[in-house]
């Protein structure tokens, strides 16, 4: 069996977030995905959530391409193979070229496990979403 791994924020959630889901389990027979709590998310973007984390752990887990959700306060991919075991991680290619992902890469690649460039949804992110709002 091939375990898949993603993980997000997953903030008003989007077709984007959905193709990502919907991608990646055409790789693996079982989808692990990581939602990144509220405190991460204010370290490493330096903002605050709309969603709160149980509800966005919530929506995921609802999303018949997922088979698991975990809460995740980290972005080290080798912290989170010690709370689960995956085959392949996942990570939209809009982050191919991205100085962190070339390491993740190497670093993963050393364990075995592959990483796999998905397909960008172009025209919708949170942060899109976050600025229309804005505008009302």
């Amino acid at each position: 069996m091939i375990i898949g791994y993603t993980q997000g924020t997953y903030d008003m959630f989007h077709i984007g977030h959905l193709n990502i889901f919907r991608n990646a389990k055409k790789y693996c027979d079982y989808l692990i995905v990581g939602v990144n709590s509220d405190d991460l998310v204010k370290q490493y973007k330096n903002k605050s959530v709309i969603v709160p984390l149980a509800e966005r752990m919530d929506i995921v887990s609802s999303i018949k391409y997922v088979d698991e959700v975990i809460e995740c306060n980290t972005l080290d991919k080798n912290e989170i193979l010690k709370k689960v075991h995956f085959d392949k991680i996942f990570i939209g290619d809009d982050w191919k070229g991205n100085k962190r992902w070339v390491e993740t890469e190497k670093e993963m690649k050393e364990k075995g496990i592959e990483l796999v460039f998905l397909p960008h949804t172009d025209g919708t992110s949170s942060t899109v979403l976050r600025e229309k709002l804005n505008g009302y």
